[in-house]
């Protein structure tokens, strides 16, 4: 593998990974029933919107919940694995392969995705209560959106105490505990996080 390889190889898992998160996130907007007037929102659909009309068309939504772009996220992963390898000097992998790995790598990042999105919620609700702005930015009120159905059944059994919320480190307790079991289950090495997007 030359250096022209790998360096595209970078480039696109970076590319693909951020089309791949709008995707996904778009999926997990839907589930959280975020504000789709929110800017942030807005701008999701807005990237995602072409692919996702396509396959709409055969793929039926279900209690107002748009599978189209959950499929097309394993779909995309899939894709992305199958140029990442070529890019690094491998060759086409088997469906098998590809399939599982999508799957793995969706589950893999969706959990990363409420990992960083609960830090963010932790810092960004400091920096507001520091400075004194209670005026949420538009990216804060939709990152509470997405993470309140996660945290919200934790925080039923463990109330926030003293005016402290410990709901976020149970949530990374059963994140990690995912993440660990992903990692044993299907071997998760170097040679497969540099091919499947986000792991």
């Amino acid at each position: 593998m030359g250096v022209l390889g790998s360096s595209a190889a970078l480039i696109f898992n970076a590319i693909g990974g951020l089309y791949l998160m709008a995707i996904l996130l778009r999926f997990l907007l839907q589930i959280a029933r975020a504000d789709f007037y929110n800017p942030v929102s807005q701008a999701v659909v807005r990237i995602t919107d072409p692919l996702v009309r396509v396959f709409r068309s055969f793929i039926p939504g279900y209690k107002g919940i748009d599978f189209s772009s959950l499929i097309l996220a394993l779909v995309v992963q899939g894709v992305a694995i199958c140029i990442l390898i070529l890019l690094y000097g491998g060759s086409i992998p088997s469906a098998g392969f590809v399939v599982t790995w999508a799957f793995v790598g969706v589950i893999y990042f969706i959990v990363n995705i409420y990992y960083y999105a609960i830090i963010a919620s932790i810092i960004m609700s400091f920096v507001m209560l520091f400075s004194g702005n209670m005026n949420p930015h538009p990216l804060l009120r939709l990152i509470w959106q997405l993470t309140e159905p996660v945290m919200a059944p934790v925080r039923k059994v463990i109330p926030p105490m003293g005016g402290l919320d410990f709901s976020p480190i149970f949530i990374f307790i059963a994140i990690g505990l995912i993440q660990n079991l992903l990692i044993q289950s299907f071997g998760i090495n170097e040679q497969i996080a540099a091919v499947v997007i986000g792991i």
